[in-house]
């Protein structure tokens, strides 16, 4: 079946993330830093804002846990804006290209809601595709099955004739198992040849 649609994530495909751009200024100590994200501001505690939990309750919570590390805690939300500096600018010339080509083009993604609509407004690009799913918005997260059966079903989408691109490759199993196709971002050569591969025009 010919790519009908198709579907991009958004962090470490269209746009830069990584907590240690302010962190490396507010726990210069590399060991100190590895230790606060491994024991205090977790990845699987960042993934629950993502899955709609508020920040000032995931604050709430850390900080009851490890009240000397308040301020640090704290930090995650106030310098978030620093730790997605940039986008990928051939990525995002790929995705554009492909949305000026008449192609349907969505997005699916992991993303707190609030820290979300503050991605849009700096990185207009993403405003540009026909819409968005936000795991923040929908109370769902990538790899479970459900959210991309829940973006399928919000925009008409296909599933066989969905292509899904995601830098996680736990994310782009899900989207097999959803009957879609995916494939794993290393860099836009690779998706430039993953989609002309598929058939689609870049």
């Amino acid at each position: 079946m010919s790519i009908d649609h198709i579907v991009f994530d958004i962090g470490k495909v269209l746009i830069h993330y990584d907590p240690n751009i302010p962190f490396s200024r507010l726990i210069p100590d590399e060991a100190e830093r590895k230790w606060f994200f491994d024991n205090v501001c977790t990845h699987d505690w960042n993934v629950e804002q993502d899955r709609g939990r508020t920040w000032a309750d995931a604050e709430a919570l850390l900080i009851e846990a490890h009240p000397t590390r308040e301020e640090h805690i704290r930090a995650f939300r106030k310098h978030w804006h620093e730790m997605v500096s940039h986008s990928y600018d051939d990525s995002v010339a790929i995705m554009e290209g492909l949305i000026a080509d008449g192609q349907d083009v969505t997005m699916l993604t992991n993303f707190a809601s609030d820290t979300f609509r503050e991605a849009q407004v700096r990185f207009p690009f993403l405003t540009k595709p026909r819409g968005v799913t936000v795991s923040g918005d929908v109370g769902l997260i990538k790899p479970d099955i459900a959210i991309y059966e829940t973006h399928a079903n919000s925009f008409g989408l296909t599933p066989a004739a969905t292509i899904f691109i995601d830098d996680s490759l736990p994310n782009v199993e899900g989207a097999k198992a959803a009957g879609w196709d995916a494939v794993l971002f290393t860099g836009a050569d690779q998706l430039r040849a993953d989609l002309i591969a598929r058939g689609v025009r870049v």
